[in-house]
């Protein structure tokens, strides 16, 4: 099957009618948040993103839909900070709409998650930190008998998926360090993602989604269980080929909406991989780089450096991402002789070989401002509790007493490009 229409066909298995995706769907946003009242909460950033925020109030004033505020409010900043959850939060509380339509990519989006449980569980507790973690908002939700708001995203950018997933990154930016929310109570019920609007992206955002993109087939894919294993080979063939074979044109050419379309649904399947399974090790260690580089630069300079360390128990899974790799003419290896950590050096460099020719870094070493303390704050970061799950998600499952002798060299090879330094587990 045709790869446009093979990943259309698993979106739509995915979501059902409960989301718009593909060129031209901006309009539906007003039917979709018509559904859960009269008075809507939008909140987006004007300055980058006013031609769709026209397009999201014309939509919902059609259907009878009443800002709040009299007006679109600001959303968050990169990477979530978590003094912009509590901002967000005040909107909610003071203005009680009946649902919430957030715009932008994941920033605003996962803000808009976190504020939304806070405003609905302050007297539960209302501190950020308290749902860090997995199912905390569930079982807050359960003890308290209360309900978050509608929300009804639309993204703007293909890479974070953060517009159908369980997942909130927020940050603490005078620790430098992201913590995650995990939890089925903040999937956004509804969701309208318009392809054509991310041709407005810049060249940097692009390349930035492209990334995060790959990271999450790739990472989800390679912790595949047996139970999992077909879904995901499936999800993350198709995903990761429109990846590899549509990113550069994206960014040659913005306006070529083909491309676009491709990396859009290329993105939503990334969306759905996060949906079945986890992402580990390159998410985990970007969550202590957000003073150096976005999220998608960060986990795509680290694949390759974990896939090197996991290669011994995913061959199958390197076959496959291996073959869409060669046949895009960065792997010139037969794949067939290899096994084991040769394998997995191959194809990381074979994924090193695609970073670089889309203009991304591949090495820390390679982000103005990286140093030791990094490194250092990564392996802290790996031991926290509320981090644990990408630990246990990881291929090769580590313990944090685990974590200095074999996520250390890891850290110190993706800092040089030296893939010798990595240890495998015995």
């Amino acid at each position: 099957m045709e790869l446009f229409a093979k990943a259309t066909k698993l979106i739509k298995g995915f979501k059902g009618e409960r989301y718009a995706f593909g060129l031209g769907v901006i309009d539906q946003v007003g039917e979709f948040a018509s559904r859960h009242g009269k008075t809507v909460l939008v909140i987006g950033n004007e300055r980058h993103l006013k031609p769709v925020l026209d397009k999201v109030v014309v939509s919902l004033n059609s259907r009878g839909m009443k800002l709040a505020g009299g007006r679109v409010l600001h959303g968050a900043g990169p990477n979530s900070p978590r003094e912009d959850v509590y901002r967000i939060e005040s909107y909610i509380l003071h203005y009680q709409p009946d649902c919430i339509v957030p715009i932008g990519g994941g920033s605003t989006i996962d803000a808009v998650k976190a504020a939304n449980a806070l405003a609905a569980l302050g007297e539960y507790s209302p501190e950020i930190d308290t749902y860090f973690g997995t199912g905390l908002v569930s079982a807050a939700l359960s003890e308290t008998g209360k309900r978050l708001k509608p929300l009804i995203p639309v993204q703007t950018v293909a890479g974070s998926g953060a517009h159908l997933t369980k997942y909130a990154n927020i940050t603490d930016p005078v620790a430098g360090q992201k913590k995650l929310i995990v939890d089925e109570a903040i999937v956004p019920v509804e969701a309208v993602f318009d392809y054509a609007v991310t041709e407005s992206m810049s060249v940097e955002v692009t390349i930035d989604g492209v990334l995060d993109t790959f990271a999450h087939s790739l990472e989800v894919f390679l912790g595949a269980d047996d139970a999992k294993f077909d879904l995901l080979t499936e999800v993350a063939e198709c995903g990761i080929s429109l990846v590899v074979q549509n990113a550069a044109e994206a960014i040659k050419n913005p306006s070529d909406l083909k491309a676009r379309h491709a990396l859009g649904l290329a993105a939503d399947l990334g969306a759905y991989s996060i949906m079945i399974g986890g992402t580990n090790g390159a998410h985990l260690t970007s969550f202590s780089l957000v003073d150096l580089a976005s999220h998608g630069r960060a986990c795509g300079i680290m694949n390759p450096y974990y896939t090197v360390f996991f290669a011994p128990a995913v061959e199958r899974q390197l076959h496959v991402v291996g073959e869409i790799l060669k046949e895009a003419g960065f792997i010139g290896a037969d794949l067939n002789s290899l096994k084991g950590r040769e394998l997995g050096i191959t194809v990381a460099r074979g994924m090193i070989a695609f970073n670089e020719s889309i203009g991304a870094p591949t090495k820390l070493s390679d982000l103005p401002g990286f140093s030791a303390k990094h490194i250092t704050r990564a392996l802290a970061a790996a031991k926290d509790p509320q981090l644990e799950m990408k630990l246990k998600n990881m291929p090769v499952p580590l313990t944090a007493s685990q974590v200095d002798e074999f996520m250390g060299p890891i850290l110190d090879a993706a800092q040089t490009g030296d893939f010798n330094l990595i240890k495998n587990l015995p």
